[in-house]
């Protein structure tokens, strides 16, 4: 990965669960072109590793990630029509689309502040703990732009489309108390509890029917972008394709022999 050091992504596996650790805390995490690119592989990594059954996505020092820090990304020339559509296309959307499509449940672990594309980085997990001190910012408009990364998609579908509408028109900070009223996150912590509340959530989830998950996560994501017939057919579709695998074999087996399941993700 070219212009990338090691430790700008962290990355461990531990206990079925992929953690992906942002590391450039004296840029409050602002996220370059090649970390982007890191992150993206790891979540492809992870819904094709069949050990990895959670994935998580956090940051060291104050803040998530305060943004897109575009320094270090591939040279250009002279700016023609189509470039910045392109640029999006390839960059801030294929981020938000790798999280929501990874194929392992995705749980931000908000240490700080989340601000532009990092605030989309986090509401495009499919649970969201946030520190006491973190805050959400839809940052753009102070800067004259039009919202990135999903976040139009995004945030309507988390608040309803005249929340989105404050908090992109106005650019104001969240606090995570207020965000957590709001739909933003599921669950706020005191900030050394952050980590230890993460790794319970995501081990969870890991013990857990890993297909299903997939799926479930699937439809939950899809529903609002369809009609009721269409939700319904593909609600029945993934019944039929879950009841394919053990770990459903082992949830009925186990009920019916009324003992805790042992799901093995397959």
């Amino acid at each position: 990965m070219t212009g990338i050091t090691e430790d700008e992504v962290l990355h461990r596996i531990e206990n079925n669960v992929s953690w992906i650790t942002l590391n450039r805390p004296e840029a409050m995490n602002a996220v370059t072109w090649d970390q982007r690119e890191r992150v993206i592989a790891l979540l492809a990594e992870a819904s094709a590793d069949p050990a990895v059954r959670a994935v998580v996505v956090t940051a060291t020092g104050k803040g998530f990630c305060a943004g897109a820090d575009l320094r270090g990304g591939p040279a250009g020339g002279e700016r023609v029509a189509g470039d910045v559509a392109r640029m999006i296309r390839l960059g801030a959307q294929r981020l938000i689309t790798a999280v929501l499509d990874c194929e392992k449940p995705v749980l931000a672990a908000v240490n700080g502040t989340a601000a532009g594309i990092g605030a989309h980085l986090a509401l495009a997990c499919d649970l969201v703990i946030a520190a006491e001190p973190a805050r959400f910012i839809e940052v753009f408009v102070r800067r004259g732009l039009v919202p990135d990364g999903g976040g139009a998609y995004l945030l309507p579908r988390l608040v309803g489309p005249q929340k989105a509408k404050e908090l992109m028109f106005f650019g104001d900070a969240v606090p995570a108390a207020e965000a957590e009223r709001l739909g933003l996150v599921n669950r706020v912590v005191a900030a050394e509890e952050l980590e230890a509340t993460a790794r319970a959530w995501a081990e969870r989830l890991a013990q857990g029917p890993t297909r299903a998950l997939a799926m479930t996560k699937q439809l939950v994501n899809a529903s609002l972008d369809g009609d009721r017939a269409a939700s319904l057919a593909a609600e029945a579709t993934a019944q039929e394709i879950n009841m394919t695998t053990a770990d459903a074999n082992e949830g009925v087996a186990s009920f019916v022999e009324r003992r805790t399941p042992k799901y093995l993700g397959r």
